[in-house]
């Protein structure tokens, strides 16, 4: 499926619908990326081993982050899910469990978390940085809408946290979150069929930075190019980070489609 890239209120419309609507489809299809892809994930960057949080989307649970925990755990890194149960939305149990495991893990380990967060789960993520940067080494977050936004004049139907989503569907202005005070990735994505991409982003520096890749919102966990991200992000020594560069070994790079 190519994504049309002409402007126009209709047009944008009709994309996000196509993109919506084929969000289980291009899931599967993640999945079977990284089933034929995984030989090649073996060459995938090790760094120091040290904990790292994986905090799941809006209303999805640890079980949607058990492929890239385990993946990570095979790297070395001591990996952990939240749980808290299904996320549905930051109540004050969720906020206070949160900053807690973080903590427990800081104390048990020595030093900072790295926190890897997908949607719902990197907006927290980057929370946590903001409240106590002390005990977060860095922010990974996967297809998160954490940037501010313009909604267009006729808000979606809906309530809550499911009117909030909507909400990223039918943006008319973005202003990209400002960096944290520790190093972030933010991934997306132009075919994410959730949320308008452009609510992924953060002004780019020194530590911030804004990478693309072309998985769904729902496969981001799945994708084998985001898989390759966040461990080149995790090996970044501590101190000395820089900007992620797509590999370029032979093979490897078919893992990143062009354009």
């Amino acid at each position: 499926m190519r994504v049309p890239t002409s402007s126009g209120p209709a047009r944008a419309e009709r994309v996000d619908n196509l993109l919506a609507l084929t969000e289980p489809a291009r899931a599967v299809v993640s999945a079977g990326a990284l089933a034929a892809g995984y030989p090649l994930l073996r060459f995938a960057p090790r760094g120091e081993p040290h904990p790292v949080v994986v905090l799941p989307g809006w209303l999805a649970s640890d079980v949607s982050t058990r492929t890239i925990r385990r993946w990570l755990g095979r790297l070395g890194y001591p990996t952990v899910g939240w749980d808290l149960g299904r996320n549905r939305g930051p109540r004050p149990e969720v906020v206070d469990g949160m900053r807690a495991l973080v903590q427990r893990l800081a104390d048990e380990h020595g030093g900072p978390v790295s926190i890897v967060g997908q949607s719902l789960g990197g907006i927290y993520g980057r929370r946590l940085a903001e409240r106590s940067p002390h005990l977060v080494r860095q922010v990974v977050s996967l297809g998160s809408p954490f940037a501010g936004v313009v909604p267009r004049k006729r808000p979606p139907s809906g309530a809550g946290m499911y009117r909030a989503y909507r909400e990223l569907r039918a943006v008319e202005e973005v202003r990209p979150a400002r960096p944290l005070k520790v190093p972030s990735t933010s991934v997306y994505s132009r075919w994410d069929g959730v949320v308008d991409w452009r609510t992924c982003l953060q002004e780019e520096g020194p530590i911030s930075e804004n990478v693309a890749v072309h998985a769904s919102h729902l496969g981001m966990g799945l994708d084998p190019a985001v898989l390759w991200i966040v461990a080149d992000r995790l090996a970044q020594p501590r101190g000395a980070w820089r900007p992620f560069q797509r590999p370029t070994r032979f093979g490897v790079r078919s893992l990143f489609p062009a354009g």
